[in-house]
């Protein structure tokens, strides 16, 4: 089962991200590929970030810097 985690307890357990920053990513899902990643996932109003799918997501933003 996937842990699904809220802006506000993702950023308390994760302190690198702030919420401004992680809200910017969400804004910006479609063009910087997050959506495409699955790492966010939405039930009406409320968003939730899928964390081993955000965490997948960074990593591959990453592989390139090498």
């Amino acid at each position: 089962m996937p842990v699904l985690s809220t802006v506000n307890q993702f950023t308390d357990k994760h302190q690198a991200f702030t919420k401004g920053g992680l809200r910017a990513l969400i804004f910006n899902e479609n063009s910087n590929g997050l959506a495409k990643a699955g790492a966010v996932v939405r039930l009406g109003r409320k968003v939730l970030i899928d964390e081993a799918k955000f965490f997948a997501w960074v990593e591959s933003q990453n592989a390139g810097a090498a």
